[in-house]
């Protein structure tokens, strides 16, 4: 007989401190795997609006051996100007809700774990230096994440306004073992770099391809649109190009398009999805001297991987409040 079924809601606040940085990346490197294995995931749908203009996204994913299922939808933009996540976990097996996340101070930890899992598939093991090109919430997800799966030595951040790269290097200097330095130029920053995350919002390329040096691993978050290319087409030709989902790579990944454009490369030039690496069903880094992109757009497999993890760890510590939901069976009567 069917019943009622009960879910979790958990604000934004019962969440954030919930987890560390290594075990969002455990949870994603994970999702990632199942994925290599065939866990279905679609890329972002984005509709747009005009007037007031704003934008509402969302995107899916199941992961069978987590046991979860779910989406990420949020709203940017319109008359209030701002942006609002809810995260949906269903139950993988019965298809029963387990929670609704608030996920807004989630996003940067996922996110940040997700460019740490393809640091730690495509990067050398003995990278040492990181270059990161933004200082916002982003890119300190990615250098909190991204410490976890290398030993660094030196950190070096750019971004344009100086008050803002010089704060981001005090504060990481704080939480991080590495020396965290700003430096007043990307290419300053790329420079002995072995390790480079791009994290901005920009439209245009943040660093000339041709500084790259052999053997640089490139991790760019920042593109999920197809006018938007943090990359130019040189990183692309250059390197061995890994994306989230092979799917989204003519869609909105903003910087193979470009490459794709300027006839540099064709769309075979997709080496494999990161998580088919991850699963081991492709091999990732294959010389000292490769470079290699990973681009992550994002999706739902870290989301729902996270989100996941996050509702366990609540449920085991009572945080959250039960909310009702009423199975179709009984509640789609049109009456």
């Amino acid at each position: 007989m069917t019943t009622d079924a009960t879910a979790l809601f958990l604000q934004s606040d019962e969440v954030a401190d919930l987890a560390e940085p290594t075990e969002y990346v455990d949870a994603v490197r994970e999702g990632y795997r199942q994925r290599g294995e065939g866990a279905p995931a679609t890329p972002r749908t984005t509709l747009f609006s005009d007037e007031p203009a704003g934008m509402l996204t969302g995107y899916l994913a199941i992961l069978p051996d987590t046991g979860a299922m779910g989406g990420y939808t949020y709203a940017a933009g319109f008359s209030g100007r701002d942006a609002h996540f809810t995260l949906p976990i269903f139950d993988a097996d019965s298809g029963d809700p387990l929670a609704v996340l608030d996920g807004a101070s989630m996003n940067p930890h996922k996110t940040g774990a997700a460019g740490a899992v393809g640091v730690d598939a495509l990067a050398r093991r003995d990278a040492s230096d990181l270059a990161i090109i933004g200082s916002g919430a982003q890119a300190r997800g990615q250098v909190r994440a991204t410490a976890t799966v290398r030993d660094f030595d030196r950190i070096e951040v750019y971004s344009p306004t100086a008050s803002n790269r010089e704060s981001f290097a005090a504060e990481m200097n704080d939480a991080l073992d590495p020396t965290v330095a700003a430096v007043a130029s990307p290419a300053a920053a790329i420079e002995g770099a072995d390790v480079v995350i791009t994290a901005t919002s920009a439209s245009e390329p943040v660093f000339d391809g041709d500084l790259l040096e052999p053997g640089t691993h490139v991790t760019a978050m920042g593109q999920y649109h197809p006018e938007k290319n943090e990359l130019d087409a040189t990183t692309i030709e250059r390197a061995t190009y890994v994306p989230d989902l092979r799917e989204r790579v003519t869609q909105d990944a903003g910087s193979f398009i470009n490459a794709l454009d300027a006839g540099v490369i064709d769309e075979d030039h997709v080496h494999a999805e990161l998580g088919d690496i991850v699963a081991g069903n492709a091999p990732g880094r294959q010389s000292p001297e490769e470079i290699t992109v990973f681009d992550s757009g994002g999706t739902a497999i870290e989301t729902v991987a996270a989100g996941h993890m996050l509702y366990e760890r609540a449920k085991a510590e009572g945080r959250g409040e039960e909310i009702d939901f009423a199975p179709a069976s009984k509640a789609l009567t049109g009456r």
